[in-house]
């Protein structure tokens, strides 16, 4: 073969890039195989944090930044005191695994890191994979590039976008409970929009505080930090403080069939796979499922994109996404009900696509509504 060609390729370094590429890393299965990643930044900025649940101990330890076992929701008419026992709610910070992937994958003389941009995949019996500078040829490529395609004012499809922006501070005085983290916050409105504050108290006098929007429209960053600073003061009820880092981001929340961009030689991967949960935006332990089935397929020598996705949770989410869509208004509720009705091994099952289909009933009658209704028979 010659000199630029790989086994593997994959484009872009992000969550699910080095989550795979750690999965090939840790299986002797690949033992043999050259793999290239290839991504324009390397990856030395923290530029997110990345949160999710699980039972016990998982397989990222030794870099959780901070646990939580308890959770509050407030809503404009109560609070909801979570104990999410047997689950603990945990948070990576993004150049902790960055600097935890890079330093296991390097370590391996099989695999290459290529500071490059990639500006093209061309579908053909041996897949190629230019970049600005260069071409390389794969047996199989991976790529985390969004579809050209896919384009938010298609209303073939139902989207809507989770775009926020977080501050991390420090403060004089302890004045959080870093025990409990505040998943969602909604007595702080932009208008009649579904946005709440995202609260993970790290230490006594330190946290992320973020404000989310769950609409069709982004909107200017001064706003978010408007939101954050009147948050700060009118219910936190914080004077002192000092802003050490921020971070910002857009999820896409959609019914686009990303996953149908798959083919033999080609698996999109990440958002462009569709692996984000089009209805809450959690990613981290999505990627994890469908990485662990990914290294399963290519190892029985199926196609790697093979059984990635659930059609059930797939039409739940589509429903979902429709009545945020059409009433936006009703995001408060939805989670109200969600979270008050349902207890915590149910609604985590729920979300991470594990439910038995008594448990999925269950989670449906806490939201039974004329909007529900609706949006079940448009989406049949």
């Amino acid at each position: 073969m010659p000199k630029n060609h790989y086994d593997y390729i994959i484009v872009g370094n992000g969550l699910a890039g080095l989550q795979l590429a750690l999965a090939l890393n840790q299986d002797s299965f690949f033992k043999e195989k050259s793999i290239a990643l290839i991504d324009p930044s390397p990856k030395n900025v923290n530029d997110k944090t990345w949160s999710f649940w699980e039972e016990k101990s998982g397989k990222w330890e030794k870099i959780v930044n901070k646990k939580w076992t308890k959770a509050n929701i407030y809503t404009s008419k109560k609070q909801i005191r979570l104990n999410l026992n047997p689950y603990t709610y945990k948070s990576i910070r993004g150049i902790d695994f960055y600097n935890l992937a890079k330093a296991e994958i390097q370590q391996n003389k099989n695999f290459t890191f290529l500071i490059e941009t990639v500006t093209d995949v061309s579908e053909t019996k041996t897949p190629i994979v230019t970049t600005e500078t260069n071409s390389y040829t794969a047996n199989h490529v991976f790529d985390s590039r969004l579809t050209k395609d896919y384009d938010l004012n298609d209303k073939s499809y139902t989207n809507i976008i989770q775009h926020f922006k977080g501050w991390v501070i420090n403060t004089e005085n302890n004045v959080f409970d870093d025990t409990t983290l505040t998943m969602m916050d909604y007595r702080l409105k932009d208008d009649n929009q579904t946005t709440f504050m995202y609260v993970l108290p790290t230490a006594k006098n330190k946290a992320l505080i973020e404000f989310t929007y769950f609409t069709e429209n982004l909107v200017e960053e001064k706003t978010y930090d408007k939101y954050i600073k009147q948050y700060i003061s009118q219910y936190l009820k914080i004077k002192n403080y000092n802003i050490i880092e921020t971070e910002a981001g857009q999820i896409p929340m959609t019914t686009f069939p990303f996953d149908s961009y798959n083919t033999r030689s080609v698996t999109k991967i990440g958002t462009a796979g569709g692996w984000v949960k089009p209805s809450t935006g959690y990613s981290f332990k999505n990627t994890e499922h469908k990485v662990s089935l990914i290294i399963s397929n290519l190892k029985n020598n199926k196609i790697p994109s093979s059984g990635l996705h659930k059609s059930k949770y797939k039409f739940y989410d589509k429903i979902f996404l429709k009545v945020l869509k059409d009433e936006n208004y009703k995001g408060e509720w939805i989670f109200q009900q969600y979270y008050s009705k349902n207890n915590p091994t149910t609604m985590f099952k729920f979300l991470d696509e594990t439910s038995t289909f008594k448990e999925d009933l269950k989670i449906m009658w806490s939201l039974f509504s004329f909007s529900f209704i609706k949006a079940f028979f448009k989406t049949l």
